[in-house]
């Protein structure tokens, strides 16, 4: 299915809801993004928990889908640090901050996918040396899959063998 939805790095992605069939859902993620209320992280983190498969795979980490630092500084706040915080505490799983997100891609929710993936060209690398086998990429949100995918990609080349991504919501 993520092959031919174009997505060549990911190998799996796991979303607690559809965010395009729950309005409400889609507010809450606008809201804690936008209307910077980091509170809600735990109640959409539940959300991804429900979700979870019943074999993690050995060695996982959690690693956020980094913020430019100039996104950063305008929220305040990550909102995928947040998500893997609590899913951290809830699966006992590590958080390791493997990414840098080194170039402002823009907002992408008005992209198409094609310029989506454009705008994701070289704009993460990784932070560490030492890489895990497995690294499940937290973020709230996937619609293309581009981001989750640009991420994957940068951590394969580094040698990790299993990538897939954990979200609140597909689109």
């Amino acid at each position: 299915v993520l092959r031919g939805r174009g997505i060549q790095w990911l190998d799996a992605v796991r979303a607690g809801s559809s965010y395009h069939h729950c309005p409400l859902l889609k507010k809450a993620i606008h809201t804690f993004k936008f209307g910077r209320i980091p509170g809600l992280a735990g109640h959409l983190a539940s959300l991804i928990a429900i979700n979870l498969p019943s074999q993690i795979p050995e060695g996982a980490v959690l690693c956020p889908v980094p913020l430019h630092w100039s996104r950063h500084h305008l929220r305040g706040f990550n909102q995928s640090e947040l998500l893997a915080g609590e899913l951290s505490a809830r699966t006992q799983l590590p958080v390791r901050f493997l990414l840098s997100r080194v170039r402002a891609t823009g907002f992408q929710s008005h992209r198409s996918r094609s310029e989506r993936l454009v705008s994701l060209q070289d704009a993460f690398v990784c932070r560490e040396q030492s890489m895990p086998s497995s690294v499940i990429l937290i973020d709230d949100l996937a619609t293309t899959g581009a981001t989750l995918d640009a991420c994957a990609r940068v951590l394969k080349e580094r040698g990790v063998r299993h990538v897939e991504g954990w979200v609140v919501a597909h689109g």
